[in-house]
């Protein structure tokens, strides 16, 4: 691809701008996590027959699909050795607010990842975080740059929770990040002094709203309104500002949230901001949704 003199990555372009976090996680209420230790293509279950057949991975991918779940790869971070034994583990999260939950299981080969049971029946469940960091740099290289390196230091703490994943969207927030069962997007991450503390975090029940894009249960109006929501009632409890009601009206969205002394309601405008290139990878410039702050009611 030419490139102009002037270009830079996609992560560099959107921190300079301060392109904003809020409202731009992707829409999941179920995921489906499974282990692909090796390089990635374009797309991960399409594109990488080493590891997985093309014909086996649009299986997979439909069932999930049918199922409305959503399906990533998986990989420890760092090299993988010659010597390492190969597995084929897997992890199903229930994202939805008050059904959280997170299944582990293991099958012989990739075959087994077509026979999974997506309703929840099968696994072993799992107290602790699933922690996936976009490293997908088939996909973009600001996912390989960024991503490698914070779930590297992420691993430092957390060794047995995290893992690099394919691709999860809003590649110009790179180091972005997904933490289930909750389904909680992060994005920048590389830019904190210790990507880990957004982990310890999580544990503790507690968001990081510095670089929260929002959760994957939420419509992206709702992952915005509880952004200014708790820049009004400061909370960063996870389970914190619970949408309670969305009105569509002809020039705002109106989002009603539970607050600690009441309602709050979030008058919100769609906005799109200048064409921009939203990924290393993109051929031309498009405007991005946003989302516009009218008005916070309620609160303190």
């Amino acid at each position: 691809m030419n490139r102009p003199a002037d270009w830079e990555p996609c992560s560099d372009s959107s921190l300079r701008r301060g392109d904003p976090l809020d409202g731009s996680g992707s829409r999941g209420l179920r995921w489906l996590m499974v282990e692909l230790a090796g390089p990635w293509g374009y797309s991960a279950l399409l594109d990488s027959p080493g590891l997985l057949p093309p014909e086996l991975g649009r299986e997979i991918a439909g069932r999930a699909q049918e199922a409305d779940v959503r399906v990533a790869a998986i990989r420890r971070p760092g090299r993988r050795r010659q010597t390492d034994a190969q597995r084929w583990r897997w992890a199903l999260a229930d994202a939805r607010p008050g059904h959280e939950s997170l299944r582990w299981g293991e099958v012989d080969g990739p075959v087994g990842y077509a026979e999974i049971p997506l309703d929840g029946s099968a696994g072993t469940p799992s107290a602790d975080p699933l922690v996936a960091v976009c490293a997908h740099g088939k996909h973009d290289q600001c996912c390989a740059v960024r991503g490698r390196s914070a779930a590297a230091r992420i691993a430092e703490r957390y060794p047995e929770a995290t893992w690099e994943c394919s691709h999860l969207g809003g590649d110009r927030f790179a180091a972005t990040m997904l933490v289930l069962p909750h389904g909680l997007f992060y994005g920048r991450v590389d830019q904190a002094e210790d990507p880990a503390d957004i982990v310890t975090r999580y544990t503790e029940g507690r968001v990081d709203e510095r670089y929260l894009r929002g959760r994957s249960s939420h419509s992206a109006a709702v992952q915005s309104a509880q952004h200014h929501a708790r820049a009004v009632e400061p909370d960063d409890r996870i389970d914190a500002f619970a949408p309670v009601r969305v009105v569509e009206r002809d020039e705002h969205v109106e989002v009603t949230l539970e607050g600690p002394h009441g309602p709050i309601e979030v008058w919100l405008r769609e906005t799109y901001s200048e064409p921009i290139f939203t990924m290393c990878r993109a051929h031309a410039p498009g405007p991005v949704r946003q989302w516009e702050l009218v008005e916070v009611r309620g609160g303190e």
